[in-house]
C-alpha cells in the first residue's frame, strides 16, 4: 500500500525513519505499528511507561507516538523528566476530553498529538507534520550558530549580462525538471557573490517554498564536519549523547549551499558525491542508509581544475559537480559598473543610516575605478559605509583609497595608475607601461589574445603585433 500527502499527492515514505509506539492497547498499538512498516519504518512497539524508558535507554528514535493513560502511569512523565534528545519528536495520543492534557503536553515539547478514537490513515500527515517541525528546528538551529556573513551583494551593469542570462537558463531547466535537481558549481573570488547568485537560484526554482541551508566548509572544524553535514547516532562518539541530524538531512527537499566545499577532507567529499549521485547518506556511527532529497549548490575561490591535478580534490566529484557551471567576474573586470554600481548600494546604505544620499567627487570615481577590490563585492560596500559614517563631506571622495608616495622608495610600475600620481623628474617609460598593460591584460584572460585585446579596447592584430616585437626584441 502507497499512502500520499494530500497537499500535493506525493508518495510519502518514512524510510530510515526509527519510531517508538508507546499504547498499551494491544489491537491499536499493532495497527500503527503495521501503517507505518508499511511506509517503510523501523517501528518498535509496546505497552508500559517502564517499558518504553527501557527502550529509549538503549536506542535514539526519530519519532515517538505516546499514550498519555499508560498502566504503570503518565505518558507526558517521558516529556517532563526532559530526559529525551532534542532531535527525537513526540507525537501524543490522548482520549476525548484529554485536550487539557494534550495542551500540557505540547507546553512540555510535543509536537503535535491525536484525539482517540482516530483513523490510522491520519498517521501519514500527522507524522509528516512532525518531521517538518523537527527540520525546522533543526534549521533554526543551524542559522543560531553560523557566524558566516549575512548580507547580500548585488549583481548590476553591462558586465553582468551573460552571468544574469547563464543563471535564468538554470532556472528555467529547474521548473522543467521539477525533481532531481542537477548540482550547480559557482566559482568566483571572494566577495563577488556566490551565496547571492545560489540564493537567486533557489528563490526562483521549484524549490523556493523549501529551505535553503547554506554551510561555510571552511568554518566546520574537521572533527566536526562530518557530523554537522551527515548527523550522528548516540554514542558515534565521546560527546554525542543524543542522536542529531545533518544538515543533509534539514535542507531535504530543498538545496543546501556548500560554500569552499574544497575545504572539506578527500573522505568527506567522497561522502558528498556519495549522496549527489545515489541520493542517500548514513549517520556518523550509524549503520543504516537514509534518503535525502536536497540539491547541492557548491561554490569555491580556487582552481578546481588545479586542485584536482596536484590530487587535492576528487576528480569525480568535480566532473559530478561540473555541469552547471557559474563563474561570477571579480570587480576589477567590471569596468564602469563599478561607478554605477557603487551609486546603488550608496542609496540603500543611506536609507539604511537614515541620512540624505551623498554624491561621488570625481576624483572619488577614479580612485574606484583605479582601486584593484581584493575583496570585491564586498569589501566596495565596506568601503561605501566607512565613508558614509566618518566622511563629513556631502560629497565623498574616498580618501582611504590612495596610499601616499613615499619619496624615499623608487616609483612603481603600477604607481601611475592612481590617480594622485605625478611624473618622476627622470622622466617616465612609455613602453614599459605599454608592455605591463600588455602582460596584465594577458595574465587576466588566461592567455586568450582576443580577449586581452577587448580588455585593453585595441584590435587583435595591434596586440599580436606588440608580441611580436617583445619576442623579437628578446630574440626569439
Amino acid at each position: 500500500m502507497r499512502l500520499y500527502l494530500l497537499a500535493d499527492m506525493e508518495p510519502l515514505s518514512l524510510a530510515g525513519l526509527d519510531i517508538l509506539v508507546v499504547e498499551d492497547e494491544l489491537l491499536l498499538r499493532k495497527q500503527i505499528a503495521a501503517t507505518l512498516e508499511r511506509l517503510d519504518a523501523e517501528v518498535s512497539a509496546v505497552g508500559t511507561l517502564a517499558a518504553s524508558r527501557r527502550m529509549l535507554e538503549g536506542q535514539a528514535f526519530d519519532l515517538i507516538l505516546l499514550d498519555v493513560n499508560l498502566p504503570d502511569g503518565q505518558g507526558t512523565d517521558l516529556l517532563r523528566d526532559h530526559g529525551l534528545p532534542p532531535a527525537t519528536s513526540v507525537i501524543v495520543m490522548t482520549a476525548q476530553g484529554g485536550v487539557a492534557v494534550a495542551v500540557e503536553a505540547m507546553r512540555l515539547g510535543a509536537a503535535d498529538f491525536l484525539s482517540k478514537p482516530f483513523d490510522v490513515s491520519e498517521l501519514p500527515l500527522v507524522v509528516a507534520r512532525a518531521q517538518r517541525s523537527r527540520q525546522s528546528a533543526r534549521l533554526e538551529e543551524h542559522r543560531r550558530n553560523d557566524e558566516g556573513p549575512a548580507g547580500d551583494t548585488f549583481f548590476f551593469g553591462a558586465a553582468m549580462a551573460g552571468l544574469k542570462a547563464m543563471a535564468e537558463r538554470i532556472q528555467a531547466a529547474d521548473q522543467r525538471l521539477k525533481t532531481e535537481l542537477p548540482p550547480v558549481l559557482i566559482q568566483g573570488e571572494t566577495g563577488t557573490g556566490k551565496t547571492t547568485i545560489a540564493r537567486w537560484l533557489h528563490r526562483g526554482g521549484p524549490r523556493a517554498a523549501q529551505p535553503l541551508v547554506e554551510v561555510n566548509c571552511s568554518a566546520l572544524p574537521e572533527n566536526l564536519a562530518e557530523s554537522e553535514l551527515f548527523g550522528h547516532e548516540r554514542g558515534a562518539f565521546t560527546d554525542a549523547r543524543t542522536m542529531r541530524i545533518g544538515l543533509f538531512e534539514a535542507a531535504s527537499g530543498g538545496s543546501l549551499f556548500l560554500d569552499e566545499l574544497p575545504s572539506l577532507s578527500p573522505a568527506l567529499q567522497a561522502k558528498v558525491l556519495k549522496a549527489i549521485e545515489e541520493h542517500r547518506i548514513r549517520r556518523l556511527g550509524g549503520t543504516r542508509e537514509l534518503p535525502v532529497d536536497a540539491r547541492v549548490m557548491a561554490a569555491t575561490n580556487r582552481d578546481l581544475k588545479g586542485l584536482v591535478a596536484a590530487g587535492q580534490f576528487r576528480e569525480d566529484l568535480f566532473h559530478r559537480l561540473d555541469l552547471y557551471r557559474i563563474i561570477i567576474p571579480p570587480l576589477r573586470e567590471r569596468g564602469d559598473d563599478i561607478v554605477k554600481l557603487a551609486e546603488l548600494l550608496m542609496a540603500q546604505l543611506c536609507r539604511r543610516h537614515r541620512l540624505a544620499v551623498k554624491r561621488i567627487s570625481p576624483s572619488g570615481r577614479q580612485r574606484l575605478l583605479s582601486w584593484a577590490w581584493p575583496g570585491n563585492v564586498r569589501e566596495l560596500a565596506h568601503e561605501l559605509e566607512r565613508a558614509i559614517v566618518f566622511e563629513d563631506s556631502e560629497v565623498l571622495g574616498f580618501e582611504n583609497l590612495q596610499t601616499p608616495i613615499d619619496p624615499s622608495k623608487p616609483l612603481e610600475q603600477t604607481d601611475w595608475l592612481r590617480p594622485d600620481f605625478m611624473f618622476p623628474a627622470e622622466g617616465f617609460k612609455l613602453e614599459e607601461a605599454i608592455g605591463l598593460l600588455v602582460r596584465q591584460a594577458l595574465k587576466q584572460s588566461g592567455g586568450n589574445v582576443s580577449a586581452a585585446a577587448r580588455l585593453l579596447g585595441v584590435s587583435r592584430d595591434y596586440l599580436r603585433y606588440r608580441l611580436a616585437g617583445k619576442k623579437a626584441d628578446e630574440g626569439v
